[in-house]
């Protein structure tokens, strides 16, 4: 089946939503978070699409010029795991962090998230430290990762939505449409699931 990787616009705001709550359903973000993330120009929101519904999605806050990047958050609707997509959002991220000049990217993610954190350190990913209890209501370390970015734009990772090592997803294009997105001050970054 074909995928495909566009910007996220508010337009998307609705799908994005009904996946985010399935998605996090204990610290799902509110609409308006959401919105603003969507809306600003510091990063970028992905939107994947599987037959022309919307199956994942992803943030990253990447200040133009600035040394580092935050990815923000990934999803994947549970009956699109497993077929590469959280890959491509990952790498279509880190890709543009690198065109907005960083040179490191850093995450959180759930310690009871070992699928996505295995996704990280596959890609080059290291575990700088835990922060106790972060993720409330449900009182769970996040695990504080790090990726040099040069290192991993210089491996053998060709591309952002088809490579040697997605399984499924040979035939994901990864397109621009020019929306840009970012997280507001009022929410902290947040792992990624897929």
């Amino acid at each position: 089946m074909s995928a495909g990787v566009r910007t996220a616009t508010v337009a998307d705001l609705g799908a994005i939503m009904a996946l985010e709550r399935a998605a996090f359903p204990t610290d799902a973000w509110s609409e308006t978070a959401m919105r603003a993330e969507i809306a600003s120009p510091h990063g970028r929101y992905l939107a994947l699409e599987e037959a022309g519904v919307l199956v994942g999605y992803a943030g990253l806050r990447a200040p133009a010029g600035a040394k580092d990047a935050d990815v923000q958050t990934i999803a994947v609707a549970a009956a699109a795991r497993g077929r590469g997509y959280g890959r491509t959002l990952l790498r279509a991220l880190l890709t543009e962090a690198a065109s907005r000049g960083a040179a490191e990217v850093f995450l959180e993610v759930r310690a009871d998230n070992p699928v996505a954190a295995a996704l990280y350190a596959s890609e080059g990913f290291t575990e700088l430290g835990r922060r106790p209890r972060y993720y409330q209501p449900d009182d769970v370390d996040a695990v504080v990762m790090r990726l040099d970015l040069r290192s991993w734009a210089t491996s053998s990772v060709p591309d952002p939505g088809v490579g040697d090592r997605l399984t499924t997803s040979a035939d994901v294009a990864l397109t621009d449409d020019a929306a840009i997105a970012t997280r507001t001050a009022d929410t902290a970054p947040r792992e990624d699931r897929l």
